[in-house]
């Protein structure tokens, strides 16, 4: 068994579904990425423009000198559900949770279990101390799990994990587009693999008719400013108000165009329901009791999760701005006199203004 093999196994049994190596030349498609920021599709996320990150992406080589491939590997995570949502949540859901209300949040998926920048690097580290081992040597390396200068579905690509599908997400045909991406760039040389060149997303435009914000472009970019998962978790300050209505009751992250992916129907098929019965509190958080979170109690239960990013004060807007669009489908009495009552008690004491003032907007959508 050559090096390479011994390293592409040792991955496999560490848990990554998908591995591949790629060489670290510049990625073939940077300079849309120079595009996509020179229009200013990156909304407020200033970082990506920096002359440092920008010649790190460009040339992975900037990151490590002696670096002679990269690397890449990717681990699937369970699919959002495939049906259809009732009022918010999904028919066998409803039964599961005491004192049902449809007044519930929706998470992207990736966010339901623990966040995966906390273990996901020792996984790496594992597999590095496995390469020195049978290098029989120190080997330089830099590792990445969505957390530094890197085209990572680029490199993905280049290293046969997949195709960049028109939704802007890495597909594979195996795992569909539910990936966690990583990357080891190494100072040793190993066999490189075969880039993924086929194109498999066709004439489909699912994910582009799909979106609700349509912030999904042509050229397989999307303009962040518009999209639900950018304005739920990286946006610090107003959601646009033409905005609001559009994101329903996502409150961190969004799925539809996973959701809708062909590539996706065998995810879903092996994947789903069984995983929302018991966690369903988890999966759709009661949005009227998120309103009543204070920053210790935030901070407490959203300790290890993704949802953490958003920060207390990003997190209750979200929530807001999910009760007043839930509002406007024809709740019972009894929900919407809740919601109202809670809407007015956020609108007039949280300690956020940002909160007020989506909370008054929720009021106002809701008719009061």
């Amino acid at each position: 068994m050559t090096l390479t093999q011994a390293i592409l196994t040792e991955a496999r049994r560490l848990g990554f579904a998908l591995v591949g190596v790629t060489t670290p030349d510049p990625p073939p498609h940077y300079q849309v990425f120079e595009d996509w920021l020179k229009a200013g599709r990156h909304a407020e996320m200033a970082y990506l423009e920096s002359l440092r990150s920008r010649q790190r992406r460009s040339d992975p080589r900037q990151i490590l000198p002696d670096c002679r491939c990269i690397l890449v590997l990717g681990i699937s995570y369970p699919p959002s559900l495939d049906k259809p949502l009732q009022n918010g949540l999904p028919a066998s859901v409803k039964q599961d949770v005491p004192g049902f209300t449809p007044l519930r949040g929706q998470i992207g998926s990736y966010a339901w279990q623990e966040d995966y920048h906390l273990w996901l690097p020792h996984q790496l580290k594992t597999l590095v101390a496995f390469i020195e081992k049978q290098a029989g040597k120190t080997v330089s390396h830099a590792c990445y799990t969505d957390s530094g200068p890197i085209l990572e579905r680029d490199l993905a690509q280049r290293a046969g994990l997949g195709w960049i599908g028109k939704n802007t997400q890495l597909i594979n045909p195996q795992y569909g587009s539910f990936i966690l991406l990583a990357e080891i760039l190494l100072g040793i040389e190993l066999e490189i693999s075969t880039p993924f060149e086929a194109d498999r997303c066709g004439t489909c435009q699912r994910c582009q008719e799909t979106c609700p914000t349509a912030c999904i472009l042509p050229n397989r970019t999307l303009d962040a400013s518009r999209c639900i998962s950018y304005l739920t978790i990286e946006l610090r300050s107003i959601i646009p108000a033409e905005l609001r209505p559009l994101i329903g009751n996502w409150i961190f992250g969004c799925d539809i165009c996973q959701q809708v992916c062909p590539w996706n129907r065998r995810i879903f098929a092996s994947g789903g329901e069984k995983n929302f019965s018991c966690q369903s509190e988890k999966l759709y958080p009661d949005l009227i009791e998120l309103l009543t979170l204070d920053a210790e109690t935030f901070s407490h239960r959203y300790k290890n999760s993704p949802i953490k990013r958003a920060k207390r004060e990003g997190f209750v807007r979200n929530a807001v701005v999910a009760l007043g669009n839930l509002l406007a489908h024809n709740p019972t009495h009894e929900q919407r006199t809740r919601a109202i009552q809670a809407l007015h008690k956020a609108a007039q004491s949280d300690p956020s203004p940002l909160v007020r003032a989506h909370a008054a907007w929720a009021l106002d959508r809701a008719g009061e």
